[in-house]
């Protein structure tokens, strides 16, 4: 147990030089221009690449953890989806082009830590996918995720029953399914030799390591149940997907208007999804729609800077104000829905 909890340790250690880099002179509010010019300066191909080896070894800890109880085998399913999610928002803003300092090395780490060994498909078609489709287009009807809420469930006029259901897709034979079926595409993708053999070298080191409970625990339900889970839960807060207030005007004044912050007016829910479900910045997704050129560590200090965007609930499922509860009132044609306009613009107009 102490191997596994020592390997555990240095694997934290492994992710530190990166935040300490990107912590220093870090202003507690700024714009976009002043941040991204100062990420610019903190900018490396190094502590990208120790970020991400300190994720792996993390998860190589958790399983040499598993080994030990029934129990330890549970919380490292866990521990191992939450590591799988971060290592998604990772490589999300490797797609972005801030990870790393160059397009080619930004695309090789998201690629060979987090493509290959999660099975997520080429880096390429993710970017076309999130920068092209995505971004411009959020809550629009030409929006990927969009079409993929709807494909789960989330439709206008859904029973209450399908609803519920649809919130935990992943979990439920059909999303599982999905999940099945989107891992293998990617592996029949572009570089299907490679890419085939990064998931069966992380299946056999995860054998190799703990044997069947490690295999099972420690990689196939984090991989097929947990983490999807968690991503989609990160999807769901991600907008005010069936009622964006449809606004002109500047890019921060459009995204406001169809992004979301949760758990505005609690630290410690907000430091709890964090560091799980909504990690590396996408706690702030908003600042993010807004300027995705700035790194994850600069977006609390743009938050500060933009303000809050229409809707900042209490929690996904529970609070006096929640997605969940805003979502079916969208679907059942209970919440207005407005079109506005930049006040800055309309003034200079």
């Amino acid at each position: 147990m102490l191997l596994a909890l020592a390997v555990i340790a240095a694997g934290i250690a492994l992710r530190q030089p990166d935040r300490i880099r990107f912590a220093r002179h870090r202003p507690r509010a700024a714009g976009a221009a002043e941040l991204i010019s100062l990420q610019r300066s903190r900018a490396g191909n190094l502590t990208p690449l120790l970020l991400l080896a300190g994720q792996w070894t993390q998860i190589l800890g958790w399983w040499l953890l598993a080994t030990h109880s029934p129990i330890f085998a549970m919380v490292t399913a866990a521990a191992v989806a939450v590591h799988f999610r971060h290592l998604q928002e990772i490589s999300h803003f490797a797609v972005h082009g801030v990870l790393a300092r160059t397009a080619r090395t930004n695309h090789l780490l998201a690629e060979a830590f987090a493509h290959h060994p999660l099975a997520l498909g080429p880096v390429a078609a993710r970017r076309r996918r999130h920068v092209r489709d995505h971004h411009p287009n959020a809550t629009l009807s030409s929006d990927p995720n969009l079409a993929d809420l709807r494909q789960a469930g989330l439709r206008t006029g859904t029973t209450n029953l399908r609803y519920a259901a649809a919130l935990i897709h992943p979990l439920t034979p059909r999303g599982i399914r999905n999940t099945a079926s989107v891992l293998i595409a990617a592996l029949r993708g572009p570089g299907l030799w490679h890419r085939a053999a990064a998931v069966a070298a992380l299946a056999a080191t995860a054998y190799l390591t703990g044997g069947w409970t490690v295999l099972i625990c420690g990689l196939l339900i984090p991989r097929l149940l947990i983490y999807p889970q968690l991503a989609w839960m990160s999807l769901l807060v991600e907008h005010t997907w069936f009622d964006p207030d449809h606004r002109t005007g500047s890019p921060a004044w459009v995204e406001a208007g169809r992004c979301l912050r949760i758990y505005p007016r609690s630290r410690l829910l907000a430091a709890l999804a964090a560091a799980t479900w909504l990690p590396y910045g996408d706690l702030h997704h908003y600042a993010h729609s807004a300027h995705p050129a700035v790194r994850w560590n600069y977006l609390p200090a743009l938050e500060r800077s933009l303000g809050v965007p229409h809707f900042t609930p209490d929690g996904l499922l529970a609070g006096t104000s929640t997605v969940a509860r805003r979502h079916r009132q969208a679907l059942m044609g209970s919440v207005s829905v407005s079109t506005t306009t930049d006040p800055e613009t309309a003034l200079s107009a």
